[in-house]
């Protein structure tokens, strides 16, 4: 028989379950609401990228740069700046020893351009589909193609069965057999995690999800493309493939079956 567990071990182990999922909850926070995707270059206070305060209190005790004054705000807060975000860190010991391991954007390379911050100089975004990062130029593209699967149908697979859970992430869609991975213990309350990424699994019926693909614009003629217009009007004959004769008796079809025979 197991010993019983005392009053002081159950709240020895409640305090390390809320632990964990405090630093846990810590490190998914979306990046719209982290203090390190803030735009700095507004006219208002320096924010610290890691705790997003905007003023020092002396009585918090870790402050490596002792100041005089009970509050600082402004660069008087300033300790660093971050190489990863390029954002304000105050002078707390805390913020100046952890955020360059916990910054969300230490690894933000675009999905598209695979350019990284120190390339397009701009605010990163977070797709709401795959949760990949993407740069200012290319998330409204990228997001408006995301949304679809590789794939002719909503089967799962791995069975022939009608998918219900779909990762947008790898474009594939799961049923509820073979979402769940063997031997894994799933919490209640939370997305199941795709098998093959981890990404979150969503709900099929609550997506517009398409599994087909479309070109638009001049996307079959990219490569015979000019300005010239005489150039053009050949392009486009070889474009439609069709000639002019066969555009006339293309109108003059249409024209004997628009005709009502009296």
């Amino acid at each position: 028989m197991p010993k019983k567990k005392t009053g002081q071990r159950k709240k020895a182990e409640k305090a390390k379950i809320r632990q964990k999922l405090l630093r846990k909850k810590g490190l998914e926070i979306d990046l719209i609401n982290h203090p390190s995707n803030i735009l700095m270059s507004i006219q208002r206070l320096p924010m610290c990228c890691h705790c997003g305060k905007q003023k020092c209190s002396a009585r918090s005790g870790d402050c490596l740069v002792k100041h005089g004054s009970t509050n600082v705000t402004g660069l008087s807060m300033v300790g660093a700046v971050c190489d990863f975000c390029e954002a304000w860190i105050c002078h707390g010991e805390k913020c100046l020893s952890v955020h360059a391991c916990e910054c969300p954007l230490r690894d933000a390379v675009c999905v598209e351009c695979e350019r990284g911050l120190y390339s397009f100089g701009g605010r990163v975004f977070s797709c709401a589909y795959c949760d990949h990062k993407l740069c200012e130029d290319d998330q409204f593209e990228h997001q408006a193609s995301c949304q679809r699967l590789e794939s002719e149908n909503f089967k799962c697979a791995s069975c022939n069965k009608m998918g219900a859970q779909t990762c947008l992430r790898c474009k594939v869609t799961y049923c509820d057999d073979h979402c769940k991975r063997k031997g894994v213990k799933y919490e209640r309350g939370r997305p199941i995690p795709c098998p093959k990424c981890g990404h979150d699994l969503t709900d099929s019926y609550n997506l517009s999800v398409s599994v087909r693909s479309y070109e638009y614009g001049r996307q079959t003629c990219a490569e015979n493309y000019s300005d010239e217009d005489t150039e053009s009007e050949n392009e486009e004959e070889q474009c439609s493939g069709k000639s002019e004769d066969e555009h006339d008796d293309d109108d003059y079809n249409l024209l004997d079956k628009l005709t009502i025979k009296n």
